[in-house]
């Protein structure tokens, strides 16, 4: 796919409410919290906390999963507070983000920058003090990477953003697996891998959905660049791949039966859903009757299936 370049058709500065209208306390406290992205760390969540039962074959230390949970949301907070940060000029612009603290000015930018990095900087001795130092070089590893190299790298200059600075939600998963193990194993990689195919048929669906804002702000998503077509028919070869791999596990010895049955059947219901998908764009159906969001909030459905599988396998197994 052609890189594209761009440019933002503008810019917003946020800044302070005016003194008539401070924000309270509570409504600070709410700000910082959405600075992290509550409902993106519980996706995160859901790929560390199985990998560590298979990790562990059984049961893991609670202690252990507790404060791996509690490191992996500063750190992933942190990042997501950064991105805010960066970000904050094109979702000042776009519908889908308008509402963000350093948008409307309940947080200010350099609040917003001295948390994501207050949040940086705790999580890596959090993960290296009371977790293992591999567990904390991976968490830092996906923030620095999901800032620099996602956000500030890819976004704004080509279609490719998605996937490669994707690598970084996928770090999770490797950091379940090395909480436990101090090491990282072939089995880590096969679901960091799955997580890898998994995010671009995730985000696009959501991407065609909302493409006149990413169009607004020049950030060349794909649906932005491209035909619904094109779009769908990246989805489906993405979607393939993806199964094929979740698959792995069985042959190379890391699952059983369970895993295997519940893989086999999630992935088969998201591949009828990406066909679908295509079908529908194939039709040249309008936006209204696409329904992309079908298979955007089905691959939330679908990781967490598959990794509740991986928590599971061990004990029926």
């Amino acid at each position: 796919m052609t890189d594209v370049e761009s440019r933002p058709a503008g810019v917003i500065a946020a800044g302070p409410a005016p003194a008539a209208h401070r924000p309270s306390l509570m409504a600070k406290v709410k700000a910082y919290v959405a600075l992290t992205k509550p409902r993106i760390i519980e996706l995160l969540l859901i790929t560390t906390v199985p990998v560590m039962f298979l990790a562990a074959q059984g049961v893991p230390d609670l202690w252990l999963v507790l404060v791996t949970c509690v490191g992996g949301y500063l750190s992933a907070g942190g990042a997501n507070a950064l991105n805010m940060y960066i970000d904050r000029d094109i979702d000042a612009l776009m519908t889908r983000t308008a509402q963000r603290p350093l948008v409307t000015g309940v947080l200010t930018p350099r609040q917003g920058l001295v948390f994501g990095l207050t949040l940086a900087v705790v999580s890596t001795l959090w993960f290296g003090l009371l977790v293992n130092w591999l567990s904390a070089a991976l968490a830092l590893g996906a923030l620095l990477f999901y800032v620099l190299v996602y956000t500030m790298l890819l976004k704004r200059r080509t279609s490719q953003n998605i996937i490669w600075g994707g690598i970084a939600g996928c770090m999770p998963v490797l950091i379940g697996w090395s909480s436990v193990t101090n090491e990282v194993s072939w089995a880590a990689v096969v679901l960091f891998m799955v997580i890898f195919f998994w995010t671009p048929p995730h985000y696009w669906p959501l991407s065609m959905k909302v493409k006149e804002d990413y169009a607004r702000v020049g950030v060349p998503m794909l649906p932005v660049i491209a035909s619904n077509r094109v779009v769908a028919r990246q989805i489906v070869l993405y979607s393939w791949v993806m199964v094929a791999v979740s698959l792995t596990l069985w042959p190379l010895g890391y699952v059983g039966w369970f895993y295997t049955a519940v893989a086999l059947a999630a992935g088969g219901w998201w591949l009828w859903e990406a066909h679908a998908l295509q079908n529908r764009a194939k039709a040249g159906a309008a936006g209204a009757k696409l329904k992309e969001m079908r298979l955007f909030h089905w691959s939330i459905t679908y990781v967490s299936l598959i990794f509740v599988a991986v928590a599971i396998d061990p004990f029926v197994r």
